[in-house]
């Protein structure tokens, strides 16, 4: 770490080999802007916990079986790739992923499985603050196109008080800073980063515990090369499938294309088929975020097949899973933990799994694509569309009961309040950006940008409460302007009535948001585009 730090490094430092894709450095305008923090800095916290006792092998054999199972509910596989431990039965280990790099033996024979065996459920990690959070990381792996590059980052929740599990999806291409050292990049590039740097997963974790203000308890981290087979193993999976699906440059072996089609309907997928759907990006219509809810998808239909009585009272398929299992998972669950998880899981509502994927889609999508330069190159990235994470964690939070959220937005169309503008920002552009959030985005009618007369400067940016009858629109403005709540009414122009409008709120835009909407918006065609050229030159190298 501290060689990070040393001065006479540069401020990015490019860790793919090729024939990877480039990590992007921070952004270099071509206007100054005050000093750049490209990601905001928030909360996250930690828990912990474990027991012992024994019990017949035989039991403590079938309990491992059954965490499996049911751990697979919420991590079974991500990205084209399968979660899985190889439970070799008599011999061999089962490995979890300390917080370098390397895999440390947990157990060196089934025999010491009876430590876990116990009578009593052991609080988890999180459990005390109702809420355990799993981060599933998805990856090609070593010698493939895109190596450790995690392109399927999930967080998987479950709510133990109600026994609810969530699925949240972050895209590959969000750009991100880690805490500590402040590097920035892709946010699919920061798992390889932390290897690099003997760090592991750590970066990672801390940077999506930043973004979602959420404690992440656990991580599972998967390749795809035990994916094809594992499907095949439990008889492939059962999935509707929404659309005509056909892809013409669907990554090959050997760095190839081929055709990928399927037609919409119902289809059971074998190992192959399944990971081709749930890598498949280029025909669907939403790209990147379409491809995650295939994903998500994915995960339900093994969870069903998987508890379904054909696999559960077939030894031969519980054979096969065993030889498959291992190899292709790293994670820092303990053995001592799974009794915990199993006894947890019983009782969890897997029938009724909420998810959520957090895109750049549509005009009230979180995200919004943007740019960086790097060696004269113009990279497009993802980036938070009122310049910080707010909107994120308030999904991340509410991510078990999302009607919440859906209440607040009719709550504040039935306020429907008239809202003032004046501009102190220094910056048109600024402004702009500004007021196409509140209309287009956040979805308010009655914005008017008032004549500001009165010549002074404001650095911060202040909301005026005049009419005291709109709460949910002054707390919505207040977090995602975002803007501080004021009773500096002297700063106001004599005249604040436009065509005898009586104005509810008054914003007050302030030149700090000039720093926060710095990143200019370009469309998703150019982010769907960056990512082909750059599939393309990964092929080439």
């Amino acid at each position: 770490m501290d060689s990070l730090r040393k001065k006479n490094n540069p401020p990015f430092r490019k860790i793919y080999p090729s024939p990877a894709p480039k990590i992007y450095p921070r952004p270099v305008n071509k206007t100054p802007t005050p000093t750049q923090k490209n990601v905001s800095m928030d909360l996250f916290t930690k828990k912990k916990a474990p027991k012992k006792t024994s019990g017949s092998f035989f039991k403590v054999f079938k309990k491992i079986i059954l965490f499996i199972f049911s751990f697979l509910i919420i991590a079974s596989l991500i990205g084209g790739g399968f979660f899985v431990y190889k439970l070799n039965i008599f011999s061999k280990k089962i490995n979890t992923e300390n917080h370098s790099s390397g895999k440390t033996p947990i157990l060196e024979t089934l025999s010491d499985i009876s430590k876990i065996a116990t009578t009593e459920r052991n609080p988890l990690k999180g459990e005390q603050n109702g809420r355990i959070n799993i981060l599933l990381l998805g990856m090609a792996g070593k010698g493939k196109p895109g190596g450790e590059l995690t392109d399927t980052i999930m967080i998987a929740s479950i709510d133990t008080k109600n026994n609810k599990v969530a699925l949240l999806s972050l895209p590959r291409d969000l750009y991100a800073s880690t805490p500590e050292d402040n590097y920035s990049a892709k946010i699919n590039s920061l798992y390889k980063y932390g290897l690099s740097n003997e760090e592991g997963v750590e970066p990672l974790k801390k940077t999506i515990e930043e973004i979602t203000a959420l404690s992440i308890n656990y991580h599972l981290i998967v390749d795809f090369s035990g994916f094809e087979k594992f499907i095949n193993d439990i008889g492939g999976i059962n999935v509707n499938v929404e659309r005509d699906i056909y892809d013409a440059a669907y990554p090959g072996p050997n760095y190839s294309y081929e055709v990928f089609k399927l037609d919409k309907g119902f289809h059971t997928l074998d190992g192959a088929t399944a990971l081709k759907y749930a890598r498949e990006r280029h025909d669907d219509p939403e790209g990147d975020f379409g491809r995650a809810k295939r994903q998500q998808q994915v995960i339900q239909s093994a969870k069903n097949k998987i508890f379904s009585t054909q696999t559960m009272l077939n030894p031969f398929a519980i054979s096969k899973m065993m030889t498959t299992l291992g190899d292709n998972i790293r994670t820092d669950i303990s053995l001592e933990e799974i009794d915990s998880f199993i006894k947890l899981t019983k009782n969890l509502d897997t029938q009724n799994i909420n998810n959520a994927v957090v895109d750049a889609w549509k005009e009230e999508s979180l995200l919004k694509v943007s740019h960086i330069y790097y060696e004269n190159t113009r990279a497009f990235i993802l980036v938070p569309r009122i310049g910080k994470y707010t909107e994120i964690q308030d999904l991340a939070k509410n991510i078990f009961d999302l009607k919440i959220l859906e209440k607040r937005k009719a709550d504040i169309t039935n306020e429907n309040p008239i809202i003032g503008l004046l501009d102190k920002t220094g910056n048109y552009t600024t402004y702009s950006k500004v007021e196409k959030l509140l209309k287009r985005g956040l979805g308010f009618k009655n914005i008017y940008k008032l004549d500001a007369k009165n010549n002074f400067a404001s650095e911060k940016t202040l909301i005026l409460n005049l009419s005291n009858k709109k709460p949910f629109s002054l707390d919505e403005l207040i977090k995602k302007v975002p803007a501080t709540l004021s009773n500096e009414k002297n700063l106001l122009p004599e005249k604040i009535t436009d065509d005898k409008k009586e104005f509810d709120l008054i914003i007050i835009l302030g030149e700090n948001l000039n720093q926060i909407y710095h990143y200019e918006e370009d469309s998703i065609e150019d982010l769907q585009k960056s990512e082909n050229n750059e599939e393309m030159l990964m092929k080439k190298d």
